[in-house]
């Protein structure tokens, strides 16, 4: 039998807690609870869990000061589970860490494909994982080589650059400013814009159709997110 994997809930509604047990268990997660900023970021240091469900609403502060302390010492997935719909919200949770962001209400089958996506980008990301494929499309982020239904894709170094950041993200959403930082500098985190072209032409040159991407998502209001 292979080993249960760990999964932190930080939330104080009693309601989730019991929907979200049985959920979790038959998907072969262990389930531990706890429903305070404080008892998050201790439970999160002593115990290492493998992934953490965070509410944003909690009794003695904002979940957002979870994501704020673990991420000076941890990269442990975290994916947002809240009734918070507002862009402003989730932009500023993906700004500070966090892998995801769920709404509430939510479907069982999206939170484990959301669940599933954070935690496969930590063993990528841990393990260098040099190249991808996404349907006909494969990436080598090591040789710098595209190629789409067997066909090398050629791309500027720039669009290049983005497409690693975005393979090496795959599965998360992430911002358009941790996009522009990435990859443009700090000083071009506002150039909305300017990505939107770089998107474009990256979606021009290995999406079966640009006008609906199914490798390149766009989160409206926030940033994108790759398939993976």
């Amino acid at each position: 039998m292979s080993a249960k994997t760990r999964v932190l809930v930080v939330d104080d509604e009693p309601a989730i807690l019991r929907f979200l047990k049985p959920a979790l268990e038959a998907n072969n997660y262990e389930i531990e609870a706890v429903g305070t900023v404080k008892e998050a970021v201790q439970r999160i240091a002593a115990k290492a869990p493998d992934v953490v469900v965070l509410d944003l609403g909690l009794p003695d502060g904002d979940g957002k000061d979870v994501i704020r302390q673990v991420r000076e010492w941890s990269k442990i997935p975290i994916v947002v589970l809240s009734a918070r719909d507002r862009e402003a919200e989730k932009i500023e949770a993906l700004d500070l860490g966090a892998d995801d962001f769920v709404n509430k209400p939510f479907g069982v089958g999206e939170l484990m494909a959301r669940l599933r996506a954070a935690l496969r980008h930590r063993i990528e990301r841990d393990g260098g994982v040099a190249a991808v494929r996404i349907g006909n499309v494969e990436i080598d982020t090591v040789k710098h080589r595209v190629t789409r239904a067997g066909e090398e894709v050629h791309l500027t170094p720039k669009e290049f650059e983005l497409l690693a950041f975005l393979v090496r993200h795959a599965g998360r959403v992430v911002t358009h400013r941790q996009i522009l930082a990435a990859v443009w500098g700090a000083a071009h985190t506002s150039d909305t814009q300017y990505l939107r072209v770089y998107i474009g032409q990256l979606r021009q040159k290995i999406e079966e159709n640009a006008d609906d991407p199914a490798i390149i998502k766009t989160e409206p209001g926030i940033g994108y997110r790759m398939e993976g």
